[in-house]
């Protein structure tokens, strides 16, 4: 024989549950438990140091005077009010949260063989599947990451620093919506938290969010610095690692 043929993966199923999947297997989702354990105080030191450094730019760097902070918030704004006060654009959203599952299955090496999207709901055909691509659309803010593309592809042909207000505005706009719907969507029993557990999967979606919002900080405000946050974050874990020992010394 010349060679043995290339075996062919099965393709995997995604049903949808308006905008989420179920995958036809489930992990060992007690061992994901205690992982999510595990990830609990990076979170919690991850949380203080955010709040620490955006507190202390905010009053001492006076960040909430930049144009960043304010475009940035001007386009969350607006989007929290057409999120309360409008009809909520859901076809936009399925669409984003099913591509992003898409785009993750090609990032992770598989393939995609049906992509459907309605109003209604909307579910993907892969055959391929891990707890990335089930979460992704959760911690991956896709039309966010769009904007700052598309704007850093126009700034290689063309000079665009006079549109820097339009970009905090709309990444603040999209990073909105984002968030928005992600909060709206775990509560309603989403089937993609399941696959990986319910609260790995919570624990998991908030500390990538509050990393994707700490490195939003890090380029924005003037004071906060990746070596100086880095620092914070080391001393608070070590802080926070003294007042565990000492209060199971107390036991």
């Amino acid at each position: 024989m010349a060679g043995k043929r290339r075996q062919k993966r099965e393709p995997v199923k995604f049903h949808a549950s308006f905008a989420g999947t179920v995958p036809e297997t489930i992990p060992t989702r007690w061992v994901k438990f205690v992982v999510g354990l595990f990830l609990l105080p990076p979170a919690w030191v991850l949380t203080q140091t955010f709040f620490t450094a955006f507190a202390r730019t905010t009053l001492h760097d006076v960040f909430w005077l930049t144009e960043e902070f304010w475009f940035f918030a001007l386009g969350s704004l607006l989007w929290t009010v057409i999120f309360f006060g409008l009809p909520r654009p859901l076809w936009i959203y399925v669409f984003g949260h099913e591509f992003t599952h898409a785009l993750w299955v090609l990032i992770m090496g598989g393939r995609v063989h049906k992509f459907h999207v309605s109003r209604k709901g909307g579910h993907i055909l892969a055959d391929k599947t891990n707890t990335w691509i089930a979460l992704a659309p959760y911690f991956f803010p896709l039309y966010s990451l769009m904007v700052l593309t598309i704007y850093g592809t126009a700034a290689l042909f063309t000079d665009v620093s006079s549109y820097r207000q339009i970009l905090y505005g709309a990444v603040g706009f999209t990073w909105a919506f984002h968030l928005s719907f992600t909060l709206w969507m775990i509560p309603k029993g989403q089937p993609d938290l399941t696959y990986g557990g319910t609260f790995f999967s919570l624990i998991l979606i908030y500390t990538l969010n509050l990393l994707i919002l700490t490195i939003l900080l890090i380029i924005a405000a003037p004071g906060v610095t990746a070596i100086g946050f880095l620092r914070d974050f080391f001393g608070n874990a070590a802080e926070f690692s003294h007042q565990v020992i000492r209060l199971t010394s107390k036991l």
